[in-house]
């Protein structure tokens, strides 16, 4: 019987692991810049977490969740998404100090029962941020500041920042009235999610990509028209802030995210290679989540970025990728002594630091040497009977095409 990885999963093979480090290192490298310390949560978590946190009423809690008993009958989800557990974590482990900014990234894996296609599977890689504690718009503004500072250490181009209100408690309810009215009156030109959504969650609708309702979005109370003071206040100062400080973007007043917890920031970056499904990040600020999942009041702002969608986007854009460090030596051996000896050279290598391996197949000195100069090796340290007798081994220059002999003693030296 053959096997294959399950619907909606995907291997990732070495050939493709060095663009996902790269992606990762550069994460880290650049979140920690701006003073972001890592943070790494269970794969699972109580399925309350997220039905209380992401609202019930939104699709990923609806449809998308992998929820199961565990053997205590207990109802756990493989985490959808990873805001709700950095909070669950923050609270539990009292990590929210009294007036105190907490500044957290993660990145792994989540999961979702979608439908797979190009850049969005069931098992899928975010990486993200989340900045507890200041409810200043300039805090906004650095996570999207800091989005666009990774895409643009990336060597990514054509990117564009999308931003919006979605308002908050106080001015929400009475615009999701006004839109719940707008979509009655025309529910018959929706697709069937949208219908349902009237009764539901009407701010969903306003993230639709099915075609055919994309005419009645666009005519649509825009939130941006039905916040409240305190809101507009808030929104004003995100813009000015990032015009003083060169950060483009374009307002649109439709964006929307796919979570209940967000209040007045959201934004997405979009990347103009990726069709339909163009964010490649989104966040925006969640200051009531601290409270709802039971801890006390904590403004808070974040953003999470698609991994495999910024995949997409770098080969794409054929993006240049770091080549990695170089493998330093390869040991070429014919013969049981001299392969006994390559390996003894080889660990001697290895405890110095210098990347290097050797045959394990006994192939011939021809097939060595193709082994090694696919491998895109410096050295190659060649170890016959007649180099055992004298001493002495052959070290090539795959470079260079040039090779000298060399006494054992001096093997590191010349390596080095």
């Amino acid at each position: 019987m053959k096997y294959s990885s399950p619907r909606g999963t995907l291997d990732i093979l070495p050939g493709e692991i060095k663009l996902w480090r790269f992606l990762e290192d550069t994460a880290r490298s650049v979140f920690e810049s701006y003073n972001y310390a890592e943070i790494r949560t269970p794969i699972f978590e109580q399925t309350e977490l997220f039905t209380r946190g992401i609202g019930q009423d939104t699709d990923i809690v609806g449809k998308e969740m992998y929820t199961f008993l565990d053997k205590g009958d207990r109802s756990l989800t493989l985490r959808p998404e990873e805001t709700a557990p950095v909070v669950r974590a923050c609270i539990e482990n009292n990590l929210f100090g009294q007036n105190e900014l907490l500044k957290l990234y993660y990145i792994g894996p989540m999961f979702r029962y979608e439908r797979p296609q190009a850049g969005r599977q069931r098992q899928f890689s975010q990486a993200g941020v989340e900045v507890f504690g200041s409810s200043d718009p300039i805090a906004d503004v650095e996570i999207i500041e800091l989005a666009v500072a990774y895409f643009n250490e990336i060597g990514l181009k054509n990117l564009e920042v999308d931003i919006n209100s979605v308002g908050c408690g106080i001015c929400r309810p009475a615009y999701k009235k006004e839109l719940k009215q707008y979509f009655k009156e025309s529910e018959a030109e929706l697709c069937e999610n949208c219908s349902k959504r009237i009764e539901t969650n009407p701010l969903r609708i306003l993230d639709c990509k099915e075609p055919g309702c994309q005419p009645l979005i666009k005519k649509a109370p825009a939130t941006i028209d039905h916040i409240c003071d305190d809101c507009r206040s808030h929104y004003e100062k995100v813009k000015e802030y990032l015009k003083r400080y060169g950060i483009k973007f374009k307002e649109n007043k439709r964006l929307v995210r796919g979570l209940d917890y967000y209040t007045k920031t959201t934004f997405e970056v979009i990347s103009s290679s990726l069709g339909a499904q163009s964010a490649v990040c989104g966040g925006g600020r969640y200051d009531n989540l601290v409270e709802e999942l039971g801890g006390r009041s904590v403004p808070a702002v974040g953003f999470a970025i698609g991994l495999d969608r910024l995949l997409m986007v770098i080969k794409e854009q054929k993006v240049d990728i770091p080549a990695g460090e170089r493998l330093k030596a390869y040991i070429v051996t014919l013969g049981e002594e001299a392969k006994k000896k390559g390996f003894e050279v080889l660990r001697s290598l290895r405890n110095m630091g210098i990347r290097s391996d050797m045959d394990f197949q006994g192939k011939s000195l021809n097939s060595q040497l193709k082994v090694a100069n696919k491998l895109n090796v410096q050295f190659a340290i060649i170890i016959g009977e007649d180099e055992l007798k004298n001493g002495i081994v052959v070290i090539r220059s795959m470079d260079e095409k040039e090779q000298e002999n060399v006494a054992f003693s001096e093997i590191l030296r010349k390596i080095r």
